[in-house]
């Protein structure tokens, strides 16, 4: 009797971690990012280690969280890349010049005149 309320307290830590994890990308706070990342994965082996029946649902909602979470993400890296490109800093991709050499882009922008 003692594994559904562990279960149930793995899936509130779970859920509490993706919530964290959701306001700390809204935010950008960085620091909170990592925290709630390493409490989600921290409920995950919680839960993998006792998975009890009848929380399938439970799963589905915070599965789809974590998704909706992860795109916010990918979102916000976008946004990071094209203000780095538009500020003048290239993306540690290299590019190749005419001799098939490896090279960094150096690509600048004047962002003022003096």
């Amino acid at each position: 009797m003692d594994a559904p309320a562990t279960s149930d307290e793995a899936l509130d830590r779970l859920a509490a971690a993706l919530a964290d994890e959701r306001r700390a990308l809204l935010g950008h706070d960085i620091e909170l990012l990592v925290r709630s990342t390493h409490d989600k994965l921290a409920a995950l082996r919680r839960l993998e280690a006792d998975l009890p029946g009848g929380i399938a649902e439970r799963l589905a909602v915070l599965a789809e969280t974590n998704r909706s979470n992860g795109a916010l993400l990918a979102r916000r890296r976008r946004e990071v890349n094209w203000a780095l490109r538009h500020l003048g800093r290239a993306e540690s991709a290299p590019a190749y010049d005419a001799q098939g050499q490896a090279q960094q882009l150096q690509a600048r922008r004047e962002l003022a005149v003096v």
